[in-house]
């Protein structure tokens, strides 16, 4: 696969497609949750959006990597949370209205919180001079463009036609997922000569931050007093990553055009599903296990 059409066709259409499903299922009640429920929306949030940077950072101390691999593993712990996260909280009998909210608050956030926090990271793990910087603005109107419009034309879509969007829905998760394989296989090879390499590099210290964040998440939340429920949604809202947001912007020739920067989020994105399912597991036997004896 050509870099150019990866970059140019698959990825914008694939995350287009991604996040206009994600708005075929909110409304507007999803973003009145924040006043309803704010201390389990501000825990999830923080969880997410300063837990997870903090920990990669952390991480990152303790590994020698290449600068470009080092931005990777900051990169997609800038990014939101992922429609993968509703599906799974559905599955592990989580509070998938909460998982709804998080994934549409943190996606709004990250529109403006990415270009700035993702020049710190490349400007302290490249040095000045080694990479291209990200025009904020220009960058925040990107994002804008392929993330939030979408979700504004999915919601629209089902404020106007509700049973056309309630049989749409089953149709872009699956054409989500076909592109998401599609875009990570892309990734791995036009990096195909040095993909074991990077594999070796990165693998470690992708699945420690996965692993340490939903662990992490879970028992803030439990601690912050909040139900099974909302706290099994707040770890896999925290570990579900936007994979395909990450790699758009590593890879895309407006923004840093820089492949080997996608290589972390696209190792993150295959290693998040098997955690994923391990951990809709586990929160599904232990919601049981309280149904029993309630």
């Amino acid at each position: 696969m050509q870099a150019n059409i990866l970059t140019e066709i698959f990825l914008p259409l694939g995350l287009g497609i991604i996040m206009l499903g994600m708005g075929l299922s909110l409304s507007l009640t999803d973003f009145k949750r924040l006043i309803d429920f704010p201390r389990a929306t501000f825990i999830g949030l923080i969880a997410q959006l300063v837990l997870l940077p903090l920990i990669a950072f952390g991480l990152l101390h303790f590994f020698d990597l290449p600068p470009e691999l080092a931005a990777g593993v900051m990169l997609i712990a800038f990014c939101p949370g992922g429609p993968t996260s509703n599906l799974l909280s559905n599955m592990a009998r989580a509070d998938l209205a909460l998982s709804i909210t998080l994934t549409a608050l943190s996606s709004m956030i990250t529109v403006f919180t990415i270009p700035i926090l993702m020049n710190l990271a490349m400007e302290y793990f490249m040095g000045e001079g080694r990479y291209v910087q990200l025009p904020v603005v220009k960058t925040m109107l990107q994002i804008l463009v392929i993330t939030i419009i979408p979700v504004s034309i999915g919601m629209a879509v089902r404020k106007r036609f509700s049973s056309l969007a309630s049989r749409m829905e089953n149709p872009f998760k699956i054409a989500s997922a076909i592109f998401m394989v599609i875009i990570i296989a892309g990734v791995f090879y036009n990096e195909r000569d040095n993909i074991a390499d990077f594999f070796a590099q990165v693998g470690t210290i992708t699945l420690m931050l996965n692993i340490i964040i939903l662990a992490i998440a879970y028992g803030v939340a439990k601690v912050s007093r909040l139900s099974h429920p909302q706290s099994a949604t707040i770890s896999i809202e925290s570990g579900i990553q936007n994979g395909t947001l990450a790699i758009a912007i590593a890879s895309g020739s407006m923004l840093l055009n820089n492949p080997q920067m996608a290589i972390a989020p696209a190792i993150y994105s295959l290693i998040m599903f098997f955690t994923g399912f391990v951990v809709v597991y586990i929160y599904s036997r232990r919601f049981m296990f309280d149904q029993e004896f309630v």
